[in-house]
């Protein structure tokens, strides 16, 4: 929590011990102390397999399994039970062929490798594998723990990969869950609270009701806690950065001579100077980009998004992540099709062709899609066989990851699968795998280790290994 200096009950030498433990324990969200992320950055080296290709990560995760057969992966041969609704359409790439909602990505996929044999057993809707690589272990419906792997965002924290004068791991709409109940996967586990995300808050508006298997457009945009969600600071007094500064350096000698403040140092000033930046400000500020381009995007929660992750990362953010959630229970905000799956995706695949050619294209007009790399995927897959209600249930044994701009090879479409669409038949690819390639494109090597809560070191990818024929 930060709190500005106030008028509570004082300590002889003007500071409170709710004040110190307010600026010492500065975060960016509830639960991260920034001024220990910045002296671990300080500490650590960085490790480097070769040179990095792109220099900051937009993942867009599909909450819910999104179905790969009615997607990237269409069996348009196979039996009516299996084949779905949907028809295929050519793309940018000679014999590849996309599904018929997604026109506009159809065009782009020159441009893209398309990863269809994603495979693994973790069949659970935390995005636990996708963030961290890891996908063994239990089936557990608990929350985040402290012994969690650490998320890739998370872990180029801790290694130092991320810039200082603005958030470098951000997680929106909200944390994981946040419709339900807290998931695992978006945090840093082991490597503890400082390398946890910077998430975002949302308060969506709707138009109508909808159900669990009918969705319903959220409008809204991510909002930073840390500058709109926090009753003790008043705009006026939040903005007076200079003013909060000088008051915290007048202060610094009877710190250092105080026991209690102990540990206040250049770290706290810099956490303080992100938090409240003018760079951290305007990156949320959509109402600074002109109305054509909110337009591009879809004026709702999951393009508004979309375009904060655009503006994070021209401001210098290394990894951004868009989790596609939104009230679940109420709403259908998300891609869990055990119902209705063919109309809830003719609502879905629409919004996310727009939003993701929108992002492609902002980022390629500003020269930075060369240097960002965009990954879309999911935690499974959806079963080749339709069900009842229309609906098609969990399938991890098959899924998709979508890969575009800095370092990808364009034009691949890797890993074959089966008649339908339910098992790969050459070229598995893990979560690790995947996660590899990514640490291997921001030029990490795959095979870094990071201390568990016991000193012990464990892979960050989990045995993972980088895709080399989506490497460009």
């Amino acid at each position: 929590m930060l709190r500005v200096l106030g008028r509570p009950s004082r300590a002889c030498d003007g500071w409170t011990r709710r004040d110190l433990l307010s600026v010492g324990g500065l975060s960016l969200f509830p639960t991260m102390t920034l001024p220990r992320l910045l002296q671990a950055a300080d500490a650590r080296e960085i490790p480097v397999a070769r040179p990095a290709a792109a220099n900051a990560v937009v993942l867009v995760n599909l909450f819910g399994g999104p179905s790969h057969i009615d997607m990237f992966d269409l069996k348009p041969k196979a039996p009516s039970n299996i084949r779905g609704e949907f028809k295929p359409i050519s793309t940018s790439v000679p014999g590849v062929q996309i599904c018929e909602h997604l026109p506009r990505t159809s065009r782009r996929m020159r441009d893209a490798s398309l990863i269809r044999t994603v495979t693994h057993g973790y069949n659970s809707h935390h995005p636990y594998s996708v963030f961290s690589g890891f996908a063994g272990g239990k089936n557990t419906s608990k929350g985040p723990q402290p012994h969690d792997h650490p998320s890739m965002g998370s872990v180029l924290q801790f290694l130092g990969r991320t810039r200082r004068d603005v958030p470098g791991y951000v997680f929106m709409p909200a944390f994981p869950g946040h419709s339900q109940n807290p998931r695992p996967g978006a945090h840093a586990g082991y490597l503890g609270r400082s390398c946890d995300p910077l998430f975002t808050v949302c308060d969506p508006k709707f138009d109508r009701k909808g159900t669990f298997y009918d969705p319903v457009e959220p409008i809204g945009d991510s909002l930073l806690p840390a500058l709109d969600a926090l009753p003790e600071v008043t705009a006026e007094r939040f903005g007076n950065r200079r003013s909060l500064l000088q008051q915290i350096d007048s202060k610094v000698s009877a710190i250092e001579s105080s026991r209690a403040m102990d540990g206040f140092s250049s770290f706290q000033r810099r956490a303080l100077e992100m938090l409240t930046s003018s760079k951290t400000r305007d990156a949320f500020d959509l109402s600074q980009e002109p109305g054509r381009v909110r337009d591009r995007y879809g004026r709702h929660l999951y393009g508004s998004s979309l375009l904060a992750a655009r503006r994070l990362v021209e401001a210098g953010s290394t990894f951004v992540a868009f989790h596609w959630e939104c009230a679940v229970e109420n709403y259908g905000g998300h891609w869990d099709t055990h119902q209705n799956n063919f109309n809830m995706l003719r609502f879905h695949l629409p919004m996310l062709d727009q939003m993701l050619t929108a992002l492609l294209d902002d980022l390629e007009d500003r020269g930075l899609l060369d240097t960002t790399l965009v990954v879309v995927t999911g935690e499974m897959g959806r079963t080749p066989r339709i069900g009842k209600k229309a609906g098609r249930d969990h399938w991890p044994q098959c899924g998709f990851c979508l890969m575009l701009g800095g370092g990808v090879r364009r034009g691949v479409v890797h890993g074959t699968t089966d008649k339908h669409a339910g098992y790969p038949i050459d070229h598995p690819v893990s979560p690790g795998d995947l996660v590899a390639t990514i640490y291997t494109l921001l030029g990490v090597d795959a095979d870094s280790t990071v201390p568990d809560r016991l000193g012990r070191p464990i892979g960050i990818s989990h045995g993972g290994r980088p895709i080399e024929a989506v490497i460009g």
